[in-house]
C-alpha cells in the first residue's frame, strides 16, 4: 500500500497556514543558487581558487576506545586546503573529531569539555540512550567561564564539562556524533563539530568482513572558503547574536569544495582485494549519489541502523544529510594502476566527484562478504496501534517561531520551517507514543527534507512516489523525503521513556525551527 496526499493537503497545514508561497520561493532559490537540479539549497562560492582534485592523501581520523573517553571542544588551526591553515571548531581540535570505537553491551562514558566561546550540545546520531544523554537541543554545555557570544534559547545548561552515557545496547552500526545546539547546529557542524562512532559486536566480527586498514570511515562534507582559507558560512550574524542564514540560503547551504575526512577530493591507495567503505553524509544540505568510474559495483552491507540481512549489489548509492551507507568494494575487479573515481552524479562542475582510489598492488584475499549477514525483526503494518501524520513545510512571514531571537536583543528571522504548521518550542509534544508501542509515522513534504528521528529505528513501508528506494533498506534513523512526497515508516518506541526530538537534518531547516518533540510515556 502506498500513501496518497493531495497537492491541496500539501499546500495547507493545520491552523489554516497556507504555504503555497513556499514552493514558489524555493523554486526561485533553485534557479538562482543550485549546482544540481535535485538541490533546493544555494551555493556559497569560495573566494579563492579551488584546490586541485585527487592530490591530497585521504586522512584517517584519530581512534579512541574504552569505557571512559574524554573530548575537548576547542579551536585549532588545521591544514585543509594544501599549504593553508583553517581554524576549525573541533572535538580535540580536529575535523573530523576522533572516531569512537565501541562494542555492543559495553557502555561508554564520554566526558566533553567546552573550551570554546559558544554553547554546544553533543548528540550521538543513531544511538539509543536515556533522554538526558541524547543531546536535547537546549541541554547546552557552556564554556568554563560561563560566557558565550550571545544568549541561547533557554534550557537546561551545564557549565564547563558534562558526561554523556551511551549504553551501546544496540546492533553493530556506523553512528556519528555532532553538535545539536538549537539555532546554531548548522554553523557549528560546518565549523567542524562532528565525528564517527563505530559500534561492533560478535555477530559482525564473525562474518569475515574486511577489517583494520581495509575498514575505512568516510565523512563527506561540502565546504566553501574565504580568501584567507577560512570556512565561509553565510550566517546572519557570525557572532551568533541571532540565529539563521542570509535569505538566499534559507533552503540550505552548499559548498564548492568536496571534503572527505577533512581533505579536498582526496586520493587513497588500495590493494586488489575487498575493502569496507563506511559512507556518511556529513554535509549541511547536499545530497549525493555515488558511482564508481570506470564502472564497478558497490555491495551494500549496512544502513543507518546496522547490517542488512543480505548483501545488495548497487550500481550507485544515494545519501541525504545524516544518512550512512556501509559498503564493500572488491578492488580486484580493477588492474593495478587503475584510478577509480567516486563520482557524484547529483553534482556539477567540481562537485561531480568525491574522491579517488588508486589501485597500487596485488594482494591475498583474507576477507569475504557472506550471503547471510544478519537478521532483522521486521514490523508489519498490522502491528501498528496508530498512524500519525507530520507535514514539513516552509511558512513565509512567520518569524523565527520562538522567543530566542527576541532574547538576543530583538533579532527577527522572516521565515521558518515548520512541522504540522508549528515551529519548534520546548513545551509542546507533537506525539506521545506509549512505551513499547509500534506506530506508523507518515512524513509529507512540500520541499525535500531528510527526516531524522531520535531513539527509534525505523523501517520504510511505502512512498507515494513509488516503491521504497535502495537507500531505504534495513533499519533507518534518517529517511530522505522528496519534494511533494509522502513516506510511511514504522517503528517500535522502546528502550527509554522520556522526551526526544525529530527534525529535518538539513541543518539550516533544523536551525530555523523544523523540529518537533515527542515523549515516550
Amino acid at each position: 500500500m502506498t500513501t496518497h496526499v493531495s497537492r491541496r493537503q500539501l499546500l495547507r497545514i493545520g491552523g489554516g497556514v497556507v504555504v503555497a508561497g513556499a514552493a514558489a520561493g524555493l523554486g526561485l532559490l533553485t534557479a538562482r543558487g543550485s549546482q544540481a537540479t535535485n538541490q533546493l539549497a544555494a551555493l556559497v562560492p569560495s573566494d579563492l581558487p579551488l584546490p586541485a582534485r585527487f592530490t591530497v592523501p585521504l586522512p584517517r581520523p584519530a581512534q579512541r576506545s574504552g569505557a571512559e573517553i574524554s573530548l575537548v571542544q576547542r579551536y585549532a588551526e588545521q591544514e585543509i586546503l594544501p599549504g593553508r591553515r583553517t581554524r576549525v571548531t573541533g572535538y580535540d581540535g580536529m575535523y573530523p573529531g576522533p572516531t569512537i570505537r565501541a562494542r555492543r553491551g559495553a557502555p561508554v562514558h564520554v566526558s566533553v569539555q567546552n573550551d570554546l566561546d559558544i554553547g554546544t550540545v553533543m548528540h550521538l546520531h543513531g544511538g539509543r540512550m536515556a533522554p538526558e544523554h541524547d543531546g536535547y537541543p537546549t541541554d547546552v554545555l557552556l564554556p568554563h567561564s560561563g560566557h558565550v557570544r550571545a544568549p541561547l534559547m533557554p534550557g537546561n545548561t551545564t557549565v564547563g564539562a558534562r558526561s554523556y552515557v551511551y549504553p551501546m545496547d544496540q546492533r553493530a552500526a556506523t553512528l556519528w556524533y555532532h553538535d545539536h545546539a538549537m539555532d546554531f547546529t548548522g554553523p557549528n557542524v560546518y565549523a567542524g563539530l562532528a565525528g564517527f562512532c563505530i559500534l561492533t559486536d560478535a555477530e559482525e566480527e564473525a562474518l569475515g568482513l574486511p577489517s583494520n586498514e581495509r575498514d575505512v570511515e568516510l565523512m563527506l562534507a561540502d565546504r566553501s572558503f574565504t580568501s584567507d582559507a577560512q570556512f565561509k558560512y553565510p550566517a546572519l550574524a557570525p557572532d551568533q547574536s541571532v540565529p539563521g542564514v542570509e535569505p538566499l540560503y534559507l533552503a540550505g547551504v552548499l559548498g564548492d569544495v568536496m571534503l572527505v575526512n577533512g581533505a579536498p577530493w582526496p586520493v587513497h591507495e588500495v590493494s586488489r582485494n575487498l575493502h569496507r567503505l563506511r559512507w556518511l553524509n556529513g554535509s549541511n544540505a547536499r545530497n549525493y549519489r555515488l558511482e564508481l568510474a570506470p564502472g564497478g559495483t558497490l555491495i551494500q552491507i549496512g544502513s543507518d541502523g546496522g547490517l542488512l540481512e543480505e548483501p545488495a549489489p548497487r550500481n550507485s548509492i544515494a545519501l541525504s544529510p545524516g544518512e550512512r551507507m556501509d559498503t564493500v568494494v572488491d578492488f580486484s575487479q580493477y588492474p593495478v594502476g587503475t584510478l577509480v573515481t567516486v563520482r557524484n552524479t547529483l553534482g556539477a562542475g567540481p562537485m561531480d566527484a568525491v574522491m579517488q582510489f588508486r589501485v597500487v598492488r596485488d594482494a591475498h584475499e583474507d576477507a569475504r562478504v557472506p550471503d547471510k549477514l544478519s537478521q532483522i525483526e521486521w514490523l508489519r503494518r498490522e502491528d501498528a496501534v496508530r498512524t500519525r501524520d507530520f507535514i514539513f513545510a516552509l511558512q513565509f512571514g512567520g518569524g523565527h517561531g520562538h522567543s530566542a531571537a527576541q532574547a538576543r536583543g530583538g533579532g527577527f528571522i522572516p521565515h521558518q520551517w515548520t512541522i504540522n504548521g508549528r515551529p519548534f518550542d520546548t513545551e509542546t509534544d507533537w506525539a506521545t507514543p506509549n512505551y513499547g508501542d509500534v506506530e506508523i509515522w507518515r512524513f509529507t513534504a512540500v520541499a525535500a527534507h531528510p527526516v531524522h528521528v531520535h531513539l527509534a529505528h525505523m523501517q520504510v513501508l511505502s512512498r507515494s512516489s513509488g516503491a521504497p528506494r535502495p537507500s531505504d533498506a534495513g533499519l533507518k534513523d534518517t529517511v530522505d523525503l522528496g519534494p511533494m512526497e509522502s513516506c510511511e515508516v514504522i517503528a517500535r518506541f522502546d528502550g527509554f521513556r522520556g522526551r526526544y526530538v525529530m527534525h529535518c537534518h538539513n541543518l539550516e531547516h533544523e536551525d530555523m525551527a523544523m523540529m518537533a518533540n515527542f515523549t515516550v510515556v
